[in-house]
C-alpha cells in the first residue's frame, strides 16, 4: 500500500504534508513544548542533568585537585587554580551526559507508538527535530548556569578569589560560555538521535552512546593539559569535539589562547581558540544534524509505505 487512506481514497505522504496549516516555526514550537513538558516530568533526567554534575564537580575538584594542580601550573601560565581549570570540563561533561540521553526519548516514543503517529502527521520533519533539540538546550543552559555558580562558590571557599579571577572575560565571557556549550551539545544530541533512529532500542541507545561519549572525555584536554598526556591521546584529541568544547570555554574563562590541538594566529588573544572551536563544532553539527534529519525523513517515508 503506497499511502494512508481516508473515506475519499488514498492520501500519500506529500499530500499529508501539504495539508498542514502550520508553519515550520509553529511545528517546532509545538514539538518544543511537548518535549519540554515530557522531560520535566522525568525525575531520572532531572537528577542526571542537575544533581549528578554537582556531585561530580565537587568530587573531581577534591580528588584530582591535589594531584593535577601541579601539572596545570606547569602547563598553563599565570595563577590558575584547578577549580577554574576544571570548570569547563565539568560543563562539557554535564552537557555530554544530557545530550547522550537525547535519543532515549525518541525510543520511548517508538515503543509507545507515539513516534509512528507523529510521522504520519503533516508536521515538518525538520521542525520536529529542531523542537526536540531546543527543549534539551533549555536543560543544558540551566545546568551550565548552575555549574558556573558552583565553580565560583568552590573557588571562593578555597581561596576567596574574586569573580574577575574566576572568569577573566566578564559578562561577555558568561554569554560566550553558554553559546559554546549549546553548540557543543548539539553535536551529541544529533549523535544520540542517530543511534536511536538506527537501533530503535532503548538499551542499545544508552550502551552505544555511553561507549563512545564518556571515553572521549579522557581523550581530550578536559581534565589535564594535553602536553602531559601520551602522544596517541594528543593525536586522537585533534578529531575529538570534546577538546574544542573544553578549549573554547576555557579560553573564555581564562581570557587567553589555550587551543591545545593546533596553533591559530589569525585573530587576537582568546579569539584564536574560540573562533576555531566554534567553527569545528558547527561543522560537526551540520554533518550529524543532517544525518539525523535524513534518517527521520526516511523513517517517515517507510512508515507510509
Amino acid at each position: 500500500m503506497s499511502g494512508v487512506t481516508d473515506g475519499a481514497g488514498p492520501i500519500d505522504s506529500d499530500s499529508a504534508k501539504r495539508a498542514s496549516g502550520n508553519s515550520s516555526t509553529t511545528d517546532a514550537r509545538i514539538s518544543f513544548k511537548r518535549w519540554l513538558v515530557k522531560t520535566s516530568r522525568n525525575p531520572y533526567v532531572t537528577f542526571t542533568s542537575l544533581v549528578q554534575p554537582i556531585i561530580f564537580f565537587v568530587l573531581m575538584a577534591e580528588v584530582l585537585g591535589a594531584i593535577a594542580g601541579g601539572a596545570v601550573s606547569q602547563s598553563v601560565t599565570g595563577d590558575v587554580t584547578y577549580v577554574t581549570y576544571l570548570t569547563p570540563a565539568i560543563i562539557i561533561q554535564s552537557t555530554l551526559a544530557a545530550a547522550a540521553v537525547s535519543g532515549i526519548g525518541l525510543v520511548d516514543d517508538m515503543e509507545t507508538g507515539m513516534f509512528d503517529k507523529t510521522l504520519i502527521s503533516p508536521m515538518n520533519r525538520g521542525a520536529l527535530f529542531v523542537g526536540k533539540v531546543s527543549s534539551e538546550v533549555v536543560r543544558i543552559t540551566v545546568q551550565t548556569g548552575i555549574i558556573l555558580g558552583l565553580g565560583y562558590l568552590l573557588l571562593t571557599l578555597e581561596s576567596g578569589a574574586s569573580v574577575t579571577r574566576y572568569l577573566q572575560t566578564g559578562l561577555f565571557g558568561v554569554l560566550g560560555v553558554f553559546v559554546v556549550t549549546v553548540i557543543f551539545g548539539g553535536v551529541f544530541m544529533a549523535y544520540s538521535n542517530i543511534v536511536a533512529l538506527v537501533t530503535r532500542d532503548r538499551e542499545a541507545t544508552v550502551m552505544i552512546a555511553n561507549l563512545l561519549t564518556f571515553p572521549l572525555l579522557f581523550i581530550s584536554s578536559a581534565f589535564l593539559p594535553l602536553d602531559v598526556l601520551p602522544g596517541w591521546i594528543q593525536a586522537v584529541a585533534v578529531a575529538n569535539p570534546i577538546t574544542y568544547g573544553v578549549d573554547g570555554i576555557r579560553a573564555l574563562m581564562l581570557g587567553r589562547d589555550v587551543l591545545s590541538v593546533f596553533e591559530v594566529t589569525a585573530f587576537a588573544g582568546f579569539w584564536n581558540t574560540v573562533v576555531p572551536a566554534i567553527a569545528v563544532l558547527l561543522a560537526f553539527n551540520v554533518v550529524l544534524g543532517g544525518i539525523a534529519i535524513g534518517l527521520l525523513k526516511r523513517a517517515s517515508r517507510a512508515d507510509v509505505q
